[in-house]
């Protein structure tokens, strides 16, 4: 019999991809605010609402539900969204399971790579390494300190945490938004575009998680970030490399960026490097370790 997983964020293309790649091993079950499939099941984070079917039998959950980081501008509203949707979400996931006297095998969260503080320094950022002091990594100490009280509560036999980089992908998230600017020849990289933008390969972190559901002694805080380090200006030039299109346009001025978006801007303007050695110690392999071959494989498809 298989085991069961359970994943929140069914609605984000790391869910999407990730289905691919274990539903073969594992009985899938997602977590929504709207049912669409058979292996769908509702919950409302807000009024703490969840049809309990969706944990009969479960061994692992696979948390990757959050507010999209850059969507909107950050209003004091827009920032308790972004919290909640993280730290909420997961209180309703383990207060279920109290509920139910259920002892996950693992309980495998999404984080994010701005732990470290969205600065723009020459240190590679390591998973000892302590937080930031800024908002972004405010966000990410309250959803992994959420995560963690799945084992300190005795609600799961570990804990892994995937400090998420920008995920290419052609389907969603940056790159998309990116390719369209520079078809048309008004890319170009923002503000000074040295800012290190630290990225990872869709298919390599739909790998990681299955890597780290497949083997127990995978456990704490895992960096998932190509080993191959580049600029936001380097990775303007390299998409537009692999595209075949000239750029013309200057960088976007700061100011002009942090008219439109505010605080959010910083995230952005700013970027520092992260190491990807602890998970590759594991034995972890990525596929996409260079940036120009996951552009290929992404943009020539």
């Amino acid at each position: 019999m298989k085991e069961v997983v359970v994943i929140t964020g069914a609605s984000g293309m790391i869910a999407h991809e990730l289905l691919k790649k274990i539903q073969n091993d594992y009985t899938v079950r997602f977590l929504t605010r709207k049912k669409k499939r058979e292996n769908d099941y509702e919950w409302d984070i807000k009024n703490q609402t969840v049809d309990e079917a969706a944990f009969e039998n479960v061994s692992h959950i696979i948390h990757l539900a959050g507010a999209n980081i850059s969507e909107k501008r950050w209003t004091d509203e827009r920032k308790k969204e972004l919290i909640s949707s993280r730290v909420d979400s997961a209180k309703l996931l383990l207060n279920t399971l109290r509920k139910k006297n259920i002892t996950l095998k693992s309980f495998i969260s999404a984080s994010g790579i701005n732990f470290y503080g969205t600065k723009t320094t020459e240190k590679i950022f390591t998973e000892s390494d302590l937080p930031g002091n800024d908002f972004l990594s405010e966000v990410v100490v309250l959803w992994e300190r959420a995560a963690d009280d799945f084992k300190e509560q005795n609600l799961a036999e570990r804990v892994v945490k995937i400090r998420t980089a920008v995920v290419l992908s052609e389907k969603d998230g940056a790159l998309k938004k990116m390719i369209p600017t520079i078809k048309n020849y008004i890319g170009s990289p923002l503000g000074s575009g040295k800012q290190y933008m630290p990225w990872i390969h869709v298919k390599d972190i739909c790998s990681i998680y299955e890597f780290a559901l497949k083997n127990p002694h995978i456990h704490g805080a895992y960096n998932a970030v190509a080993p191959e380090h580049t600029t936001n200006e380097n990775l303007t030039k390299k998409i537009a490399e692999v595209l075949k299109k000239p750029l013309f346009m200057p960088n976007v001025p700061a100011f002009v960026l942090k008219l439109i978006f505010g605080e959010l801007a910083s995230a952005l303007l700013e970027g520092s490097r992260a190491s990807s050695e602890k998970i590759r110690k594991e034995g972890f392999q990525f596929e996409f370790p260079e940036l120009k071959k996951a552009l290929e494989d992404l943009l020539n498809n």
